[in-house]
């Protein structure tokens, strides 16, 4: 296979750590593969096992008393008295993603493996691995099928009878494991703690009634030999050909349904799904496994013309990169790979992707492997509509209506709002919406955060705008998106200048230096919080006049728009984060959270407002290009948004800048933000943010719009001066074709989903364009 390859990722050896493992997964179930010889390891997770149960959103009941004095401490221009005073509207902490368990086959043919390959062929979410002992080529061969439910391993044997192996089931979770009929069973439950510090998951002694349940089945399928079974292990023996097949379930049944007792029968839906998949061919279920993946996969096509990178495995590809060499096929890789691992974790309803999508080893995950909403649960999802994905924004999409329902008591008892919802920095499987910090224990420059709901409403309006969706916007949407700008029109207060602000207010996870030296958190009309209820205050009207709904409503939203307390450029030209023109802590700081109206918003652009896109890029220009995964990836996308494509592409590269893999001893070890062996985002440690936002800025380099104009090529680098692309999509429902060479647009095919104008722009040229429903229409420039 060639290294070039810009949908296989390759490697010589197996995986010794997680960072060099291959991920499968069907948007439910994740599976993580080493592809050992002697042993083979594979981690399984299930979207839906978490620690805890429903949320008590009414969990401290009085903490909106405490907004009277932070707001007068603000007044009086006491900051260390508001930021401690902040503490009191703290709540728990979110419950944690759980590692479901590991699976393990052990060959008992002991020896040395040559010629030792292994791959992911993301365009059809199949891996492999091959290898010789002894003489005899083994082969396996991985996926996870949405349409069966079921995780299929097939292995074979070059001689006759040469399969031996074991296999074994253990949980870091409360379980136990038993063989029953020639079916290997796991069940245990998840704990009930939450996480309470992010660091160390409380130890729970014993099984109880709370809690989900879960359940891992495993049956081998033989052409021949032989299957034992003792205790705790499956064994078969002198088989030329088995399938295994895993079947995996959990008790969940929704965010507002108890597990234990009204959950979902486990052991019934992991049996069925079994029974069911164990019926067909390797074959039959590798097929529908394959057609159901590419025909998301399928959609879009990248090329970005002639590469000369040698072939090498994935590892080595990716630190011949680093080193500065042209790999135009990485690049696309890196592309695909992003598509592919949204797909592959984002297909279960009320349940999106979490900080490591579905793929978590750990006991104690970092961050509780949550949905943190100040950035990153939303980076999740920056691809899902411009990269033709838009069935996979609809897991978060419905977990943002589980959060307006939760939300709305957390409006009331913590932000003393009675109407609307909100929702804070981090969140769980339970749709918890209200402030973390463990009740006043944590430091309220990430823990007192109530933006989420402004945030999240713009991914309900970019769903709309790009799919043309409007039954969707009248049954489910708008009601939600209204709902968060009810929650801020009661939240805000005028300042002295008569302009409308929040307070208290803070900088997602950013601190400021007062005048007086003192370092806090901690402020009023910060400019993030404003840039984002703009958007959803904007999107909101939008949204009311494409209903022709709720006149009055869209009415005091405009008046609010007007009284807006304005962004101010700082004296360094910057884009101000905080009310006066203060220093940061740290100026380099990772967030960038005040230039929320370049992108995702869209209210800042160097064409309507370019005194305050040239504040955004002087504010780049002093955090610098070095900083985490996930940062990189965000601020890639500031910059297209800019149109400096040659400055995206900069730090498009050094996104894929190779990373150790955690844990591994090296004399000069690489870390830092990057990009890890397997492909996944190092923040580090690995978070798969970075993945989805970096491939998002592809995305964003080639084509760009609004409700009225589409883009092409506005960030286009240098280096992808010939290429082609097909299946991005545009605001208004349409998907866009195009070729360019020595960075010319040469032809533009457009295709209208649900008929509609728009504006196509490529440099100074525009053309305006009217299709009717499916209707193509073909450009040459």
């Amino acid at each position: 296979m060639s290294a070039q390859s810009s949908h296989v990722l390759w490697y010589n050896q197996p995986a010794e750590f997680f960072e060099e493992s291959l991920v499968l997964g069907n948007g439910k179930m994740g599976a993580t593969v080493f592809g050992g010889a002697n042993s083979d390891k594979i981690y399984l997770n299930d979207a839906t096992l978490w620690s805890g149960e429903p949320v008590n959103a009414n969990m401290n009941p009085e903490a909106y008393k405490n907004i009277p004095a932070i707001r007068e401490a603000l007044k009086n221009e006491n900051y260390k008295l508001a930021d401690e005073l902040n503490k009191k509207i703290e709540g728990k902490n979110s419950e944690s993603f759980a590692p479901l368990g590991t699976l393990e086959i052990n060959n008992s043919e002991k020896g040395k493996a040559v010629n030792y390959y292994r791959e992911l062929d993301i365009s059809k979410a199949l891996s492999k691995v091959s290898y010789e002992m002894n003489g005899i080529k083994f082969t396996r061969e991985y996926f996870v099928s949405a349409p069966d439910q079921i995780m299929v391993i097939k292995l074979t044997s070059s001689a006759k009878g040469g399969l031996n192996f074991d296999i074994n089931l253990k949980s870091l979770l409360k379980s136990n494991v038993e063989v029953r009929n020639n079916i290997l069973v796991m069940k245990g439950f998840a704990p009930m703690h939450e996480n309470a510090g992010y660091t160390i998951l409380p130890k729970y002694e014993k099984i109880n009634e709370r809690g989900t349940r879960f359940t891992t089945l495993i049956q081998i399928k033989k052409t021949d030999g032989k299957i034992t079974s003792s205790r705790e292990t499956l064994t078969l023996k002198d088989a030329t050909e088995a399938i295994i097949y895993v079947s995996v379930a959990t008790s969940f049944n929704g965010f507002d349904k108890n597990p234990a007792n009204e959950g979902l029968d486990d052991v019934s839906i992991a049996l069925q799904n079994l029974n069911k998949s164990y019926l067909k061919s390797f074959d039959q279920l590798k097929e529908a496994h394959v057609a159901d993946y590419q025909k998301f996969y399928n959609r879009v096509t990248l090329d970005l013309g002639k590469t000369t990178a040698p072939d090498l495995p994935t590892n080595e590809r990716l630190l011949r990169y680093a080193d500065g060499k042209e790999d135009k096929n990485l690049e696309i890789l890196y592309f695909n790979f992003g598509r592919y691992l949204l797909i592959s974790s984002s297909r279960t309803l009320g349940v999106p992707a979490n900080l490591q999508g579905i793929w978590n080893p750990h006991l104690n995950p970092p961050w509780s492997s949550n949905y943190t909403m100040n950035i990153n649960l939303e980076e999740n999802y920056w691809l899902a509509e411009n990269t033709n994905l838009s069935e996979m924004h609809l897991p978060l999409l419905s977990f943002i209506k589980n959060l307006s329902v939760t939300g709305k008591v957390t409006a009331k008892t913590f932000y003393g709002v009675n109407e609307g919802w909100a929702a804070a920095h981090n969140s769980d499987i339970w749709a918890m919406t209200n402030p973390v910090g463990q009740f006043g224990k944590e430091d309220p420059s990430w823990a007192c955060w109530p933006l989420s709901g402004a945030w999240l409403s713009t991914h309900i309006w970019e769903h709309y705008i790009f799919t043309q969706d409007k039954d969707y916007l009248k049954k489910e949407g708008y009601p939600i998106m209204k709902g968060a700008a009810q929650f801020f029109l009661g939240w805000m207060i005028t300042d002295k200048n008569g302009n409308l602000i929040t307070s208290p207010s803070t900088s997602p996870e950013n601190k400021y230096i007062a005048p007086d030296g003192f370092i806090g958190a901690t402020m009023y009309g910060g400019t993030a919080d404003l840039a984002m209820i703009r958007e959803c205050f904007d999107k909101t009207i939008k949204a009311s006049k494409v209903l022709n709904t709720d006149a009055d409503f869209r009415s005091k939203l405009e008046t609010a728009l007007a009284k807006f307390h304005p962004y101010q450029i700082g004296k360094k030209g910057n884009l101000q984060e905080w009310y006066f023109d203060w220093n940061d802590e740290d100026p380099k700081h990772r967030h960038q959270s005040q230039l929320f109206g370049l992108f995702p918003g869209d209210h800042i652009t160097p064409e309507k407002t370019p005194d305050l896109a040239e504040a955004s890029k002087k504010t780049l220009e002093i955090k610098g290009d070095e900083t985490t995964g996930w940062s990189k990836g965000w601020r890639i996308n500031l910059w297209a948004r800019l149109w400096d494509g040659n400055r995206a592409y900069k730090m498009f590269r050094e996104l894929l800048r190779y990373v150790d893999p955690d844990g591994k001893k090296t004399e000069k070890p690489r870390r830092g933000g990057g990009t890890y062996p397997n492909l996944f985002d190092a923040h580090p440690p690995f978070q798969i943010d970075g993945n989805f936002g970096g491939a998002a800025a592809v995305a964003e380099m080639l084509v760009q719009s609004d409700e009225n104009e589409i883009r092409l090529l506005p960030a286009l680098p240098d280096a992808w001066e010939t290429g082609s692309v097909k299946g991005i999509c545009a605001r208004g429902g349409f998907e866009i074709e195009m070729n360019w060479e020595n960075k010319t647009l040469k032809k533009v095919t457009i295709f209208s989903k649900r008929g509609g104008k728009t504006t196509l722009i490529n440099g100074d040229k525009k053309q305006n364009i009217t299709l009717k429903k499916g209707e193509k229409l073909e450009v040459n420039w």
